[in-house]
């Protein structure tokens, strides 16, 4: 039996779980530092979201009449709106919307096209062109014509932005999801898997799935970018959420009517706080990219 000095040794020079984290952490950073950039700026605004009630100093929809457009201040840091509301807690609870519209969104378009691409690639035939066809009649109109129209239409509330925006962006998950499953097809696994006589569902989604979807999934930050800046660009335009809410994109809108008399602060906060955003998405997302795709990463 191995002794406790014996075992001393080994022990001590294991290092604990917080080395361990950090060499992770210190190890994805090296792989991706645009990825690693991009997860920073994202973590900042997530602990935005969630710690908003903390963080702000006053009621984000709270209307001081006596103070109406003033200047960025002690008191208000990025001073107040035309209705005398805090830009600086309007800008930090407007992180939840970014993340409450982003993430709903990119989820249901992942459910919608992850198991279509994968159907269409793997029976292919009529299916796979009607599908993809229905797919492609989504991706002719430009996305924020085809946005407007629809929310116009089924009401200008969270719910419909967020089930608008997840259809229309569902074919990208689809078509990179098919593009995998063709070449994966043919696999001797996939054929041996259909000898052995698994059912299809078995095949598609044990089987195929877990080496399809690695694009798709990169493909996941990059589409969350996407969602902000859409669902903001519907609430300038006045089809989106509306204010008092405090959206970026709502804000940015209002924001406008006060900049040629010079109350800039109203909608550059916002605007800067959206440009973040999407950048920091776009940053993760080509950081996902780097590590899911090692040709990709081989070839910087």
């Amino acid at each position: 039996m191995m002794t406790a000095d014996a075992q001393g040794p080994d022990i001590a020079t294991r290092p604990s779980r917080p080395h361990r984290l950090r060499n992770r952490i210190v190890g994805l950073a090296r792989l991706s530092p645009t990825g690693a950039v991009g997860l920073a700026i994202i973590l900042f605004f997530a602990v935005l979201a969630v710690f908003s009630a903390w963080i702000m100093p006053h009621d984000p929809v709270a209307s001081y009449t006596d103070r109406i457009l003033q200047a960025p201040s002690s008191e208000h840091w990025f001073g107040t709106d035309g209705n005398g509301m805090d830009v600086f807690s309007r800008v930090i609870y407007g992180a939840r919307f970014g993340f409450g519209i982003a993430i709903p969104a990119v989820l249901l378009s992942v459910v919608i096209g992850v198991p279509v691409g994968l159907i269409a690639g793997y029976r292919g035939g009529y299916l796979d062109e009607v599908l993809m066809r229905f797919f492609d009649g989504l991706r002719v109109f430009p996305s924020i014509i085809l946005a407007l129209a629809v929310v116009a239409a089924t009401g200008q509330s969270l719910f419909n932005v967020i089930l608008v925006l997840g259809l229309l962006d569902s074919p990208v998950f689809a078509r990179v999801v098919r593009a995998e499953v063709l070449s994966l097809r043919a696999s001797v696994f996939v054929e041996g898997a259909v000898a052995a006589g698994n059912p299809t569902w078995r095949i598609l989604f044990i089987h195929i799935l877990p080496n399809a979807i690695q694009g798709a999934m990169a493909q996941v930050a990059v589409r969350a970018a996407w969602a902000v800046r859409i669902s903001a660009t519907l609430a300038f335009l006045g089809v989106g959420i509306q204010a008092p809410t405090p959206e970026w994109g709502a804000m940015i809108r209002q924001g406008a009517e006060y900049m040629i008399t010079g109350q800039w602060w109203v909608g550059v906060y916002p605007g800067a706080a959206l440009i973040l955003m999407v950048f920091g998405l776009n940053l993760l997302g080509d950081g996902l990219q780097d590590v899911m795709d090692p040709r990709r990463r081989a070839a910087k």
